[in-house]
């Protein structure tokens, strides 16, 4: 029996269009292959909502995306609208659907693929295998903490930002992260500034009372900055790191680096009830857009962890993170990921990299199907 599902596309700025399109084709090729119908619906975010809407986060967009069991994000943001006030600026209609729809919970893997192992800036032996996961508190923190602004004081112009968890906050990330190491090998690293910032203390506290409730995950700590220098001194003593907003900002982009671009990174950003956002890391990249030159796979990954979180349907996400390995043994790259082993690579533009994937992905629901064949020959 086919399932329905509502899906809502924002392609924002930049590159975003281009990857995201490239996405939704194999949205639509992996709800064929596990018989689901989907409904697509787009909307502008960003600096295109601005564009045409004069608000980065219309109420348009953000009363499709309270209806739709899942989103798929571009990028937003640029220089085209650096000048415009904090409050006006295309990040913030991010912000906006992350506190609007209670996104929570973002999930972000560092994997590195085995063809990739050349284009990390870290030595091969150092990342060879990696897989590491971060969960980022995602609608609280120093980005959503109130008193917050630029005021003008007898002095100078005095910039405030308020660094806020409640117990509440802190105690739901964290029961997502033991519950992601439970699934992965039962290790969990907490990163926080409770040396220094009583809100991470509290933040520590409440982590280790939770503990009390996952006596199979082993729990460490580990102050930020000591977890900054070990991503890329030994990057692969960590499992699943679990963090507040801004650190889990700044570790998920130097996680990112150690896999060798950006543009191999999907996230998924989750509320309690299974409904997720997910996006590429990687930037509106202005400078490269319309080119055909922007990596897609970030995106397309997306679309597996969509399948896997928000539907439930791990099989075809499996499929998806297959139909990249293959393409990337292959030898195809993108500008961002070639390295100098040119004899074995071949440069491809974002097209060409999508339809290898889709053609991978294909050929990967013949094998499955060819295999359940077989399996019910042999009962």
């Amino acid at each position: 029996m086919s399932s329905h599902r509502e899906v809502l596309i924002l392609p924002g700025d930049g590159i975003g269009p281009e990857v995201v399109s490239q996405a939704v084709r194999l949205l639509r090729d992996a709800a064929q292959a596990c018989d689901m119908e989907l409904d697509i619906r787009q909307e502008a975010v960003g600096g295109a909502a601005i564009e045409a809407d004069g608000q980065p986060l219309p109420e348009a967009t953000l009363a499709a995306a309270r209806g739709a069991d899942a989103v798929l994000l571009g990028a937003v943001g640029g220089p085209r609208w650096e000048g415009l006030p904090m409050h006006e600026r295309p990040e913030r209609g991010l912000l906006g659907l992350r506190s609007g729809l209670d996104l929570f919970a973002n999930l972000r893997p560092a994997i590195l693929f085995a063809p990739l192992a050349d284009a990390s800036s870290l030595k091969a032996e150092l990342v060879a295998n990696l897989d590491i996961l971060i969960v980022r508190e995602l609608t609280g923190g120093i980005y959503f903490g109130e008193p917050r602004g630029i005021e003008q004081t007898p002095t100078g112009r005095r910039g405030v930002n308020s660094y806020v968890y409640t117990e509440h906050e802190i105690e739901r990330i964290a029961r997502i992260g033991f519950d992601m190491a439970r699934k992965r090998s039962g290790r969990l690293c907490s990163v926080d500034k409770a040396n220094v910032l009583e809100v991470t203390q509290l933040w520590r506290d409440v982590i280790g009372e939770v503990a009390a409730d996952y006596a199979d995950v082993e729990l460490s700590h580990m102050y930020v900055d000591n977890a900054g220098m070990q991503l890329v001194r030994a990057p692969k003593q960590f499992d699943v790191i679990v963090t507040g907003n801004m650190f889990g900002d700044i570790l998920s982009d130097v996680a990112a680096m150690l896999t060798g671009s950006v543009g191999m990174l999907p996230s998924a950003s989750l509320a309690a009830d299974g409904r997720g956002l997910y996006e590429p890391v990687h930037g509106s990249a202005p400078d490269i857009a319309g080119q055909n030159v922007a990596n897609p796979l970030a995106t397309m990954l997306s679309v597996g962890m969509m399948f896997r979180y928000s539907f439930a349907e791990r099989e075809i996400a499996d499929r998806i993170d297959a139909a990249v390995l293959s393409v990337l043994e292959s030898g195809l790259r993108t500008a961002d990921i070639i390295s100098g082993v040119a004899d074995r690579q071949t440069l491809v533009g974002t097209d060409a990299m999508a339809d290898a994937v889709l053609s991978a992905f294909a050929e990967e629901a013949v094998e499955a199907e060819e295999a359940q064949v077989a399996q019910e020959r042999d009962r």
